[in-house]
């Protein structure tokens, strides 16, 4: 009897139920944990990312188990309402499309804008940047079978911009949401990787050692004009990225209004905070071995560091362009920016041409590109919105 009931305890623990897959991702999740915390890539993405991975890999665990939400019920009557695990309740809200636009409202109320307007021309560096989310969308589709829908819920991850992907993906390719949020957010945390090789690859030392001068002091009135005039041209031609650019430009209207300090103080730090914890675990949860590692994860991951890197170069040519035709005057280092991780990519930037020389300071003039990039993977997110949904 007493043998018997080991034997049944034994059954039921995580130990001996454990399955290869579960355990490459567990390694997968201590590897991210190394690297954000030893290596400090990035640790406000990468910690909750990782452990939320860790936690949903370890057999029997229930943590993210599937559940039938309230909402689900009500849209199909025919499910009943269950509690599940306490992650995928936090990972409904991934799929309501709530925490990107709350995400985006607090990068608003961080971001200052006065670089893109001291320097309009870095709208189309960030344009350029994009050019990796249209190739990849073309790349998914002739040679790995993709659907419109699916790949151009794959090609947003060349944007960098995690909430981006997760709100383009739950309405295109929901099925997909789980591989193609971790790549994004993991691509993300790895630009200081990712990015430099390229940058140097497509570069000369001459050029990023360039200087450039210092930028225009911007007023007031001019930040504050800014978030209501994008929010009206952008939504009025693209419709589908209002939730996206409105939640943007609103927390940015926080901060620079001038009247509203508590809300923005709010939306900067305790929400966005928030919401990137419960965000950040609940994407490392859907990565669970059994139904993560398959053929179609495995073309995403693949796809989506090909999208970032083009969009890295795209960003990179065009500002060799720009440096040809200003005489010399625009350091290429700064199209690199032009992606929308904000604002690692711009302090990728910076560090990358201080290397070169250290008595140079890109950091305010990646800035420019780099909050242009926000606003461009919103836009190509609501291009393809209106040709695909």
């Amino acid at each position: 009897m007493i043998l018997e009931t080991i034997k049944d305890f034994i059954g039921t623990t995580g130990i001996v139920n454990m399955d290869i897959k579960s355990f490459i991702m567990i390694c997968v999740a201590l590897l991210f944990l190394y690297l954000a915390i030893r290596r400090g890539f990035e640790p406000l993405l990468l910690v909750p990312i990782a452990f939320g991975m860790l936690l949903s890999n370890l057999p029997m665990s229930g943590i993210f188990e599937h559940t039938v939400t309230a909402f689900d019920a009500y849209i199909d009557p025919s499910k009943t309402e269950t509690t599940g695990g306490l992650f995928y309740l936090f990972y409904s809200f991934n799929k309501l499309g709530i925490f990107p636009p709350l995400i985006f409202l607090g990068i608003g109320a961080m971001t200052d804008f006065g670089p893109l307007i001291a320097n309009p021309k870095s709208l189309l560096l960030g344009a350029a940047a994009q050019f990796g989310i249209f190739t990849t969308f073309l790349g998914a589709v002739l040679f790995c079978n993709f659907n419109a829908q699916e790949a151009a819920s794959i090609g947003i991850i060349g944007g960098a911009d995690g909430p981006t992907a997760i709100f383009l993906t739950t309405k295109l390719a929901p099925h997909l949401l789980g591989a193609i949020a971790v790549a994004a957010y993991s691509y993300m945390a790895l630009v200081p990787v990712i990015q430099p090789p390229i940058m140097k690859l497509l570069t000369t030392k001459k050029e990023r050692i360039i200087k450039m001068e210092q930028l225009r002091v911007v007023s007031q009135r001019e930040k504050i004009l800014f978030p209501i005039m994008v929010s009206v041209i952008v939504i009025l031609i693209l419709p589908a990225a209002s939730s996206l650019i409105g939640m943007l430009m609103l927390g940015n209207l926080f901060k620079e209004s001038g009247c509203t300090a508590r809300l923005s103080e709010t939306a900067s730090n305790a929400l966005i905070n928030i919401v990137t914890i419960l965000l950040g675990i609940s994407v490392g949860a859907s990565a669970q071995g059994p139904s993560f590692l398959v053929l179609d994860t495995i073309q995403i991951i693949v796809l989506g560091v090909l999208a970032f890197a083009v969009g890295t170069a795209g960003g990179v040519l065009l500002g060799k362009l720009m440096c040809v035709l200003s005489g010399g005057k625009i350091n290429p280092l700064i199209g690199s920016a032009g992606v929308s991780a904000v604002p690692m990519a711009a302090r990728v930037s910076q560090k990358v041409g201080q290397a070169e020389n250290p008595s140079n300071f890109l950091l305010m003039h990646a800035m420019g590109p780099n909050v242009a990039g926000v606003i461009g993977s919103a836009v190509a997110a609501g291009v393809m919105l209106s040709m695909f949904s």
